[in-house]
This record gives structure tokens, C-alpha cells and sequence, in this order.
């Protein structure tokens, strides 16, 4: 067989394979947002002066291309400004994070807690059944 493919290699074993979907985690309402980086902290000014200046524009790719090509265009000095904004916004989001973090060890040892406690009840129970059985 010339040319042929292989019959380990054919197009029916893939289709004959089990896909496994992935199981999506719940995201936390409560958990705090990553900072922005400089350049969506410039971005953000950005948008507004885009818009007065060109109010017939609406589309956010147009807006973000133009964005793109005054971020590459400023020199290290310019960016400097929104440099130190990203910066302190990440300090304030790992204190927020460690207090979020601290609150979910809390929440998870309370509930860790809880089931010991009720784990115990149960095995009473069960000690005490088997005891009344023996007489």
C-alpha cells in the first residue's frame, strides 16, 4: 500500500476518542479585581479624549488601534506617569487580596469546623448504638 496512511493513524480514531469537557470554576463575586496594567491606565484617559475629539467614531477596535499607536509612540518619560498609577494599583490590590485571603482561610476553617463537629456527633451515635446492640 503506496501513499496510504496507516490504520493506527486514521481519521475514525479521532473521532472514536471521548472529548472531556472542562469543568469551569466558579468565580468568587467577592474576590477583588487584577490591576490594570499602564497601558489600560492610559487607555482609560485615552477613550475620553478619543471620543470628544472624534465623536462619530464608536468602534471600540478604532479606539483601541489609535490607543495602541500613541502608547508605542510615547517615549519611557511620558509613560512614567501611568507606570507608577499600575504600580500602586497592584499594591492595593495584593492588600485587598490578603485580606481576602485571610477572610477565606477564616470561612474555610469555620466550615472545616463545623464538619468536625458533626462528624463527631455522628460517630457517637453510631458508638453508642453498638454498645445498646452488645446488651
Amino acid at each position: 500500500m503506496k501513499g496510504g496512511r496507516s490504520k493506527a493513524g486514521s481519521k475514525n480514531d479521532d473521532k472514536l476518542s471521548v472529548k472531556q469537557k472542562k469543568v469551569k470554576k466558579v468565580k468568587d463575586p467577592n474576590k477583588p479585581k487584577r490591576p490594570p496594567s499602564a497601558f489600560f491606565v492610559f487607555m482609560e484617559g485615552f477613550r475620553k479624549q478619543f471620543k470628544e475629539k472624534n465623536p462619530a467614531v464608536k468602534g471600540v477596535a478604532a479606539i483601541g488601534k489609535a490607543g495602541g499607536d500613541r502608547w508605542r509612540a510615547m517615549s519611557d518619560e511620558d509613560k512614567a506617569e501611568f507606570v507608577t498609577i499600575a504600580e500602586q494599583r497592584k499594591k492595593d490590590y495584593e492588600k485587598k487580596m490578603q485580606a481576602y485571603e485571610k477572610k477565606q482561610a477564616r470561612e474555610n476553617e469555620e466550615e472545616e469546623s463545623d464538619k468536625s463537629k458533626s462528624e463527631v456527633n455522628d460517630d457517637d451515635d453510631e458508638g453508642s448504638d453498638e454498645e445498646e446492640d452488645d446488651d
